[in-house]
């Protein structure tokens, strides 16, 4: 269920801000917003796995306070990654 070694490293590459950046805000609220949507696919076909679904609003709860950090600290980043995610905020 996780991300392929290949779609983690073409998002790395998508968001980060400089060469060999893989911790920055953007990096991180972009691999587990990818996470967050697979999950989601996943509780469409199986409704009744709430392990996973404890997973998932435990992964939203992270994405929503980097994201708080984000806007906080710099506007313009946050503006643009929510953009470029296609999140609604």
């Amino acid at each position: 269920m996780g991300l392929s070694a290949e779609a983690k490293s073409t998002l790395i590459r998508d968001y980060r801000r400089s060469d060999g950046d893989t911790g920055s805000v953007e990096v991180q609220v972009a691999l587990l917003t990818t996470r967050i949507n697979e999950l989601t696919d996943h509780f469409r076909t199986h409704r009744k796995d709430h392990a996973s679904r404890r997973g998932l609003l435990k992964m939203v709860g992270k994405r929503s306070s980097m994201l708080k950090y984000l806007s906080a600290s710099d506007r313009e980043r946050y503006r643009d990654l929510i953009g470029r995610l296609g999140l609604r905020k």
